[in-house]
């Protein structure tokens, strides 16, 4: 159980770490970004991109707000279960994991040899949390396309495409790229991962079972299409000031 836990952990570890770089990003600005009904009038100034237009409309305004969250990172695979539980303060930085093997507390502006692999878990972990916000808070690190019109790869539903391409430096995981499908709502409903931008898919999943967390809206569970495989979060508390 243990060796497979690794593998899986391993594997996730892969599959979405980012971590905030700063250089350019090249954006369509003639594809048209239309405001979604959740954001308030004062912030439409602040949309300039489809990804900011996803991002607010999971509640990004309310996330200045936000003193500490929680949450329990959970995959289960045919007859094995992983998790691991974090606790983060945004402001502060201060981050704390807590696995069935260990406990580690650390702060993410000073990674050291101890910390490095727990943090690589929280980006990951926190990349499926909050991957509505990380378009805005990685906007100028990635390159961007708007599709007005895609098939969704397991609805097979027309829907809205934005495809982001990780610029090749910086981060855990350089050169990545995401393809996300959404409807009028900006509410992802699917998404591909592609690792080191490869054409064919590294990874499909559902974007699904949303809750609103005093403003912010979270899709809790993932599902592939195929499989007994299923990425999903517990025990989210959001502290606000």
């Amino acid at each position: 159980m243990k060796n497979v836990c690794i593998l899986i952990l391993f594997y996730l570890l892969v599959v979405s770490c980012k971590e905030e770089v700063k250089t350019n990003q090249d954006y369509d600005t003639s594809i048209e970004v239309r405001d979604p009904e959740p954001i308030k009038k004062e912030n439409k100034q602040k949309i300039r991109t489809t990804a900011g237009a996803i991002a607010f409309a999971n509640g990004l305004s309310h996330w200045d707000k936000v003193k500490q969250i929680s949450f329990t990172f959970n995959v289960d695979q045919d007859s094995t279960h992983y998790e691991r539980t974090w606790s983060w303060r945004p402001k502060s930085e201060m981050i704390t994991m807590m696995s069935s093997e260990d406990t580690i507390t650390y702060n993410r502006k000073n990674i050291d040899s101890i910390s490095i692999q727990a943090d690589k878990g929280f980006i990951n972990d926190k990349y499926w949390l909050l991957a509505p916000f990380n378009l805005v808070w990685d906007e100028t690190s990635f390159t961007s396309k708007h599709q007005i019109k895609a098939v969704a790869p397991i609805s097979k539903n027309e829907m809205q495409k934005l495809t982001i391409v990780y610029n090749n430096s910086g981060g855990y995981t350089p050169g990545d790229a995401y393809d996300f499908y959404f409807n009028g709502d900006f509410k992802i409903k699917e998404w591909v991962f592609r690792k080191a931008n490869t054409k064919e898919p590294s990874l499909i999943t559902s974007w699904e079972d949303y809750e609103n967390f005093d403003g912010i809206t979270i899709a809790k569970t993932h599902h592939k299409e195929e499989g007994n495989w299923k990425l999903y979060f517990t025990n989210i508390k959001i502290e606000t000031d």
